[in-house]
């Protein structure tokens, strides 16, 4: 099996602080070899069955839904566990939450015997999308679409405090409480003068994938193409040479996003139509509206704050502000945690990982310009396939720029 081999450079990725860092970390850090092992072993027993063959074709639709909407339920009984822990009014609390416990485990026990279904139902049909979209040897997807979803691994991140760059990205245990997650960057920041933030990932550019469990199947099919992806750029230059430099980071996980979204997409109004965002028609502007209706219309716009945000701290950094960059970033993170947005911490280490992910305009990647360049790119090719075989075999983002032909604005 190609399992162990594959192992994407998206998953785990050390530059400047290895030992430094590790010494915080090594007896945290997420086992990927017992990992893969393991999803390797639960592929083999999906594949001798394949049970998807033998329903009628919208049988397995119907099943994954109902997956979602255990996995909703999952999600619901955690939060209320989580409630009566915290509630000081309740006295005996193994008591109160025994019920509500014994729920949840019926429901893990639902969703653990659903899982196989799902999961190769969901192969099969991102599988058959890609195959539509021109991505095939011999007719099947390569490489193949294999995916397991479990609890994922956290993230330490570590960014130098003058300047936002992704120097470590290690993989610790899933199941760090906030307060652990604190104190782990804490005691990093303290010792090593650096910024660290510990993230969540949705996914990991293993083979077999690892995907997290969700109630949101768009979410769902749009991360699974996405890791996909990253397995065929492992195999590839762009892939290969992911930790080389934070330019070919922002490129691949940037290209990733734009294929996961545009898969995952097509996977849904493929197979589950109704989940699709009704179309509303929109209304005549009207110049004489009154003006309250257009206040009502002006929402909170994360992207734009966060862009806003981004830019500022860059300017800050530039000038060797630090301490000013990292007071204006706090000030933020409350103002955007009043507007329902709870960033338990906004740092370097904070834009070093999100501002990877630049297929949307604006956001936490800032003014950096590598974005624009993989989405004009997109724009300029014929097909999907044609635009990730060619990204695929860049080394630069100058060779990347060389090969968009319409320049976006700056």
């Amino acid at each position: 099996m190609l399992g162990i081999l594959l192992i994407s450079s998206a998953t785990i990725e050390i530059h400047e602080y290895p030992e430094k860092v590790r010494q915080f970390t090594h007896t945290i850090e997420f086992d990927y070899v017992e990992w893969t092992l393991d999803a390797i072993w639960q592929k083999m027993l999906q594949s001798a069955v394949s049970l998807e063959d033998y329903l009628p074709a919208k049988q397995p639709s119907e099943i994954i839904k109902k997956s979602m909407t255990t996995q909703a339920q999952i999600t619901q009984l955690q939060a209320e566990l989580s409630l009566l822990f915290s509630d000081p009014n309740i006295q005996n609390k193994t008591t109160a939450m025994a019920p509500v416990q014994q729920q949840l485990d019926q429901m893990m026990k639902n969703k653990s015997q659903l899982a196989p279904l799902v999961e190769s139902s969901l192969q099969k049909q991102v599988g058959a999308i890609l195959v539509e979209n021109g991505f095939t040897v011999l007719g099947q997807p390569f490489p193949p679409v294999l995916y397991h979803s479990t609890p994922l691994p956290m993230a330490l991140i570590v960014s130098p405090r003058d300047k936002i760059q992704q120097d470590a990205n290690i993989s610790l245990l899933s199941d760090m409480s906030a307060g652990d997650m604190a104190a782990l960057e804490d005691r990093v920041m303290h010792d090593l003068d650096v910024s660290a933030l510990v993230v969540p990932v949705g996914g990991v550019g293993v083979y077999p994938t690892m995907v997290m469990a969700t109630s949101d199947l768009s979410y769902l099919v749009e991360t699974i193409a996405h890791e996909w992806t990253h397995n065929f750029l492992t195999l590839r230059p762009l892939g290969i040479n992911y930790d080389i430099n934070a330019e070919l980071r922002t490129i691949n996980e940037t290209t990733a996003s734009i294929v996961g979204n545009e898969i995952g997409q097509q996977v849904i109004r493929r197979y589950y139509p109704e989940l699709l965002p009704s179309e509303q028609p929109q209304e005549e502007k009207n110049e004489d509206s009154p003006k309250g209706t257009l206040v009502e219309q002006e929402a909170f716009n994360y992207r734009k704050e966060m862009h806003t945000t981004r830019v500022q701290v860059d300017e800050f950094l530039a000038a060797g502000k630090i301490d000013e960059a990292e007071k204006y970033m706090e000030v933020r993170r409350q103002f955007f945690w009043e507007n329902g947005y709870p960033i338990r911490r906004l740092n370097q280490a904070y834009f070093a990982f999100y501002g990877a992910y630049a297929d949307t305009p604006g956001g936490a990647a800032g003014k950096d310009p590598i974005g624009p360049q993989v989405r004009a790119f997109r724009s300029q090719s014929r097909s999907l396939s044609e635009f990730l075989e060619k990204i695929s075999w860049i080394t630069s983002f100058e060779q990347l720029k060389s090969m968009v032909t319409e320049q976006p604005a700056e």
